[in-house]
C-alpha cells in the first residue's frame, strides 16, 4: 500500500524481533564461505530517523530499541543486533533506526548478494541513494511478491527470502502466503523469513498455520514460529499485540538462540502483558 511508511513504527517491538532473527539467521549463512543472496521483497527505505516527525509522532522505539541500549545483561543474540543499531548510528546516541537492508549490508560479505524491493516511491528513493551503488546490491521499485520467479534459486544455491508487508490490506495475508509457497517450490532449500503483526483478525490468526503446512510441503528442514505478545487490545479489539516470525528451513541452531531469547524479550519489552512462544516442526 503506497500510503504506508515505516518510519512511523521504525524501532518498535516487532523490529526488534524480526531482526534479532534476521541477524542470527544471516550470521550463520556466513558461516559458510560460498556467497547467498538475500532477497527482501519490502525493504523500505533502509534506514530511519528516529527524531523525525514520523518516528516521534507515535514513539514507538521507545517500547522496543530504546529499552535495549541501556541494558548491560543482553542475551548473545540481542547484544550482536544491539551492537550493529550502535554501529549505524556511529555513537551512543540512539538518533537513526537501521532497516532491514542496513542491518544485512553491514553483515554481507563480498560474495553475498542483495536484492531490495520497494514500491513507495519516496522510500525506493531513500534507498537507492543509501545502498543503490553498493557492489552486490540491487534496488527495484517494484513488487517483492513478484520477485522472487527472477531471483530463485541464485547461482550460489544459497539463499534467504525476507517478507514482511505492512498487512494494511487483507490480500496482503494471501500474498504472503503464496509468495512462500513459491520461493520453496523454486528453491525447496531458501530459508524464508516471514514477519506477521499479532492482530485480532481472522486473516492474522489463520495465517502462522497456513505457513506451516506449506513449509512442511514444500521445504526441506521444517519450519520455526517465534511469538511476542507484549500488549492487549484497546477497549474496541484494536491495537497490535505483538508479532511472529516464521523461518521456513530454519538454520538448526535457531530453535536453540530463540529459546535463550524470547522469554527475556518478553520480560523487557512487555507493555501490558507478555507471552512468548517458540514452535517448531517436528524433528525440525
Amino acid at each position: 500500500m503506497l500510503a504506508y511508511r515505516h518510519a512511523f513504527h521504525a524501532g518498535n517491538h516487532a523490529d526488534v524481533l524480526k531482526h534479532v532473527v534476521l541477524v542470527a539467521v544471516l550470521r550463520y549463512m556466513a558461516l559458510k564461505e560460498k556467497g547467498f543472496r538475500l532477497v527482501d521483497t519490502h525493504a523500505g527505505a533502509g534506514g530511519y530517523s528516529l527524531e523525525g516527525r514520523y518516528a516521534q509522532q507515535g514513539l514507538e522505539f521507545e517500547n522496543g530499541i530504546a529499552r535495549l541500549m541501556a541494558r548491560d545483561d543482553l542475551p548473545p543474540a540481542v547484544a550482536d543486533y544491539v551492537e550493529l543499531v550502535r554501529r549505524f548510528n556511529s555513537g551512543a546516541k540512539l538518533a537513526q533506526y537501521p532497516g532491514s537492508p542496513a542491518l544485512a549490508q553491514m553483515l554481507l560479505r563480498n560474495q553475498d548478494q542483495m536484492r531490495l524491493y520497494e514500491l513507495h516511491p519516496t522510500e525506493h528513493k531513500i534507498l537507492a541513494s543509501f545502498l543503490g551503488a553498493t557492489p552486490g546490491v540491487e534496488v527495484h521499485m517494484s513488487d517483492g511478491f513478484g520477485a522472487l520467479k527472477s531471483q530463485l534459486p541464485p547461482p550460489t544455491r544459497r539463499a534467504v527470502v525476507l517478507i514482511d508487508p505492512p498487512y494494511e490490506l487483507a490480500a496482503d495475508y494471501a500474498k504472503t502466503l503464496a509468495a512462500l509457497r513459491e520461493a520453496l517450490e523454486r528453491f525447496p532449500e531458501a530459508v524464508v523469513i516471514v514477519w506477521m503483526p499479532q492482530l485480532q483478525k481472522l486473516e492474522a490468526a489463520q495465517l502462522p498455520k497456513r505457513l506451516e503446512a506449506s513449509a512442511q510441503s514444500g521445504g526441506r528442514k521444517g519450519w520455526l514460529l517465534a511469538r511476542l505478545t507484549l500488549a492487549h487490545a484497546d477497549a474496541r479489539g484494536f491495537g497490535m499485540l505483538g508479532s511472529s516470525v516464521f523461518v521456513a528451513n530454519p538454520p538448526h541452531t535457531l530453535a536453540a538462540t530463540l529459546q535463550q531469547t524470547l522469554p527475556w524479550l518478553a520480560e523487557v519489552l512487555a507493555q501490558t502483558q507478555s507471552q512468548h512462544a517458540l514452535e517448531r516442526s517436528a524433528g525440525g
